[in-house]
Formats: C-alpha cells, structure tokens, sequence
C-alpha cells in the first residue's frame, strides 16, 4: 500500500482569503485534518478554516497538555511537550501508513515558530511530509500599520517577549526595525525594555492582525493588558532614493 502524505498547511494570520491557492485546495479535498488545540478549546487554526473542511472528513483534535500552567524554563514543560508530540506523530503515521494523506492546519507559516515543526522533525524519513508555507503574522502586523517595514540596508530583529529584560533592550538597541511577539503577561517587562532602548516612542501594537477584530494603536496607548494575538513592531527608517 502506498503510503499518504502528511501535510502542513499554512493558513495565514487568521483570514480566509490571505490563505495560498495550494492550502485552499488541500484544505477543501482533505479526507483527513488534524489540529493544534488548548484543551477544551475549539482551536484557532480550526476556527480558520470553519465551513472548508469537507462534511465526513475525520478530524484530529492535538490537546496540548500544558501552554502558560507552568514556566517553559521547568523540566516538566519539556517533559510533557515532548511525550505530546510522540503521540501526535503516531497518530499521524497511523494514517500515513494507511494510505490517507493528512492536512495539518498550521496558523500562520508552518515553519516560523510553529509547532508543526516539532512533528515535522519526527515524520521526516518516516513518511512523506509536504510543507505548504502561509503568510507570517508579523507580515499582517506591518501591513496593517500602512508603513513599510523596512528600508534599504535596514537590520529587522524577531524577539520572543518570553526572552530575559536585559537581552530584550539590548537587541532592541541595536536593531533599525522590530518585531516582538509572544507578549501576553510579558508587556510589562517588554515596556521596560523598550524604555531602557530609548524606543518607547516608536513602538505600535497591533492586535488581531488580518482579522475583524484588528487593532492598530501606539503602544504607548495600550493598557496593562493585550490579547494573545497581539505584536509589538518598530519601523525601519534606512536607505532610499
């Protein structure tokens, strides 16, 4: 029996119609989809693809068994992501070696701090994987504050808010244009950073980037408090003609 593929789809920021032609189709022809999700939760990438899927298709909820319960730093996180993973992937090598290809809705870009790359790295040489890359978030951010984001020789840094205060400032320091995500209840120390930078001034939040609920707003207006799907950016100001 030859064996199916698994794929990972990018889905985009969170709409629709900024999803490629190639995860519209794989989406829509899926016998198979599996899924990220937090217990008891629909899931965001589900929500996404609400009305795509093909009635009968068999769906693979993925729980996570933990997300913000316990620090990421305490051996136990590692412990139970990792054992996590190992489950998911057999559940997909189950069906691989059954002959069904199988979608696996990735939000945003599938191998841009996503957690399709953890299942990737154990299907390879196992069964077929195909990735399907989406549209970043960051670059839904930046659009949506109608600037570019970077110019001529400009240097763009990627931060993790989860990162310690003190590399935060430095790396915001010395960056012509930023990105930060993973915020959530590390806006506090964020902010702190970006004082300490001397950038405060030039940061924006955006919120729900591509979805209805979008929010564009200097982050020196934000409260103490900012959804999940929130990123933090500073433009470039480089070289032009």
């Amino acid at each position: 029996m030859t064996q199916g593929t698994v794929y990972g789809v990018g889905l985009g920021p969170g709409s629709q119609d900024l999803m490629s032609v190639r995860a519209d189709r794989l989406i829509r022809g899926a016998t198979h989809v599996a899924y990220f999700r937090k217990k008891g939760r629909c899931g965001h990438a589900r929500t996404i693809v609400e009305g795509m899927i093909p009635p009968g298709a068999i769906e693979l909820p993925m729980e996570y068994p933990v997300t913000t319960e316990i620090p990421f730093d305490d051996p136990r996180y590692n412990e139970l992501l990792a054992a996590f993973y190992e489950r998911s992937v057999a559940q997909l090598i189950e069906m691989a070696e059954a002959g069904c290809d199988v979608v696996v809705l990735c939000e945003g870009d599938p191998f841009f701090y996503g957690s399709f790359m953890h299942l990737y790295t154990r299907l390879l040489n196992r069964v077929p994987v195909s990735v399907v890359p989406g549209i970043t978030g960051m670059s839904a951010a930046w659009t949506a504050t109608g600037q570019p984001i970077t110019w001529g020789d400009d240097i763009l840094t990627v931060l993790m808010a989860t990162l310690p205060e003190d590399a935060l400032a430095e790396r915001i320091a010395q960056t012509d244009a930023l990105v930060v995500m993973k915020i959530g209840r590390n806006l506090a120390k964020l902010r702190r950073a970006l004082v300490h930078a001397g950038r405060e001034g030039e940061a924006w939040l955006i919120e729900y980037a591509a979805m209805t609920q979008q929010r564009v707003l200097p982050l020196a207006d934000v409260g103490e408090s900012v959804p999940y799907f929130s990123i933090v950016l500073i433009h470039g100001h480089g070289r032009r003609p």
